[in-house]
């Protein structure tokens, strides 16, 4: 079944026209997934390798039936192009634009959520569903069917662990980067809802990070909520406290958000955390065995 993206999702790239955006769209198409559009503005009778491109994302929905939308656009037009998606009646948005302001995200958050739009992003490496679809920018040349799912704030730890697991023999259901900004489209516990009503999705492997509260909140959710068994790994013991690491998200304020924080937490709500990710990879294999014996 998969979640997210799987073989019934029909892509339409905003941006598909622009140096990166092609790139990822044709490496996209070729991985298998249905690429049915691409919109910029003002090229609306063009093509990209056979993609039709259209002005607008509701001309490309009504000549196509487009229900994903990758959004590959510069930080200043990418809200305006998720709201533009959400009013032709797009279903998924996977946002992989960077530096969006927080305050236009919690306007765009509380707009999607109403209307029931599953949102990943924005700064994040989208959506892989192995054998089926590939949405976004990670490499999933990588990576193989399975039955272990992966959501992850860090697109590079998403595919170091994706990469280890198969090294192990191992392979995914799908990879979900949420995006490591302060505020996205989606949490872990909306991904982790999503995987634990997902039939092909033995395991789960939550990779986090330090800042905000977000793995603490999964860990309420994973004790009281979820049947399917759980491994963690964050990303941060060794970063200094007030430190900005990496992502925008990853920021410690006075004692919340460190990485031994959260490890306790999820521990606490019987997740194995590995301390690096090969580690957390080797749990992830033998929980998968015992789920199996």
């Amino acid at each position: 079944m998969a979640i997210i993206v799987d073989n019934d999702t029909k892509l339409v790239v905003q941006g598909a026209t622009g140096r990166e955006g092609s790139f990822h769209t044709l490496r996209n198409r070729a991985y298998g997934t249905d690429v049915v559009a691409g919109v910029t503005p003002g090229k609306g009778g063009q093509d990209l390798e056979g993609i039709p491109i259209f002005d607008t994302v509701a001309e490309a929905v009504e000549e196509t039936g487009a229900n994903t939308s990758m959004v590959f656009v510069p930080a200043r037009f990418a809200a305006d192009a998720i709201y533009e998606d959400v009013d032709a009646g797009i279903e998924t948005v996977i946002c992989i634009a960077e530096g969006l302001p927080a305050h236009e995200m919690l306007r765009i958050f509380n707009y999607i959520k109403p209307r029931g739009i599953t949102m990943l992003g924005p700064n994040c490496p989208g959506a892989l569903s192995p054998g089926k679809a590939n949405v976004g920018i990670i490499p999933a040349e990588i990576f193989r069917e399975g039955r272990i799912g992966l959501v992850s704030r860090s697109g590079t730890l998403t595919y170091q662990i994706g990469h280890e697991l198969t090294q192990l023999g191992l392979g995914n259901s799908t990879i979900v980067g949420i995006g490591g900004d302060p505020v996205v489209g989606s949490s872990f516990i909306d991904v982790l809802a999503k995987f634990e009503a997902d039939e092909e999705t033995e395991v789960v492997v939550l990779v986090g990070e330090i800042g905000g509260a977000e793995e603490e909140k999964a860990a309420e959710f994973i004790g009281s909520e979820m049947t399917k068994p759980v491994v963690g790994y964050i990303a941060g013991f060794s970063a200094p406290p007030g430190k900005t690491m990496g992502h925008a998200g990853a920021i410690i304020s006075g004692t919340a958000g460190t990485a031994e924080g959260k490890k306790e937490a999820l521990e606490a709500h019987g997740v194995r955390v590995g301390t690096t990710p090969t580690e957390a990879a080797q749990l992830a294999a033998e929980v998968a065995g015992a789920v199996r014996a």
